[in-house]
């Protein structure tokens, strides 16, 4: 079983980031988004092999109505994640990360 859930400081940043750029539209949405990332981080800590590989031993586990994906690793007991990523960025930019 998953004990940890660890973002790595990159992914902190994006999620910090998008947050604040939803916050900035919207109040109270950028607390929405917190909420999608929460809800697919605890997806991925019950079944960290429900989403696909996206790139090696890279999986991607995509938010429901905003357009991120969770990038991550399981690694033992240990779901790191390497990135929180918008769907229109150029993917080289979290793939040079692993």
């Amino acid at each position: 079983m998953i004990v940890r859930v660890v973002f790595r400081t990159a992914a902190e940043q994006e999620l910090k980031e998008a947050y604040d750029w939803y916050e900035g539209r919207e109040k109270g949405l950028g607390f929405e988004f917190l909420q999608a990332v929460e809800g697919c981080v605890q997806t991925i800590r019950r079944h960290p092999e429900i989403f696909p590989e996206a790139n090696k031993n890279i999986r991607q586990g995509v938010l429901r109505r905003f357009p991120y994906s969770i990038f991550y690793l399981v690694e033992d007991a240990e779901i790191v994640v390497i990135s929180v990523f918008h769907s229109s960025r150029d993917p080289s930019i979290w793939q040079r990360r692993f």
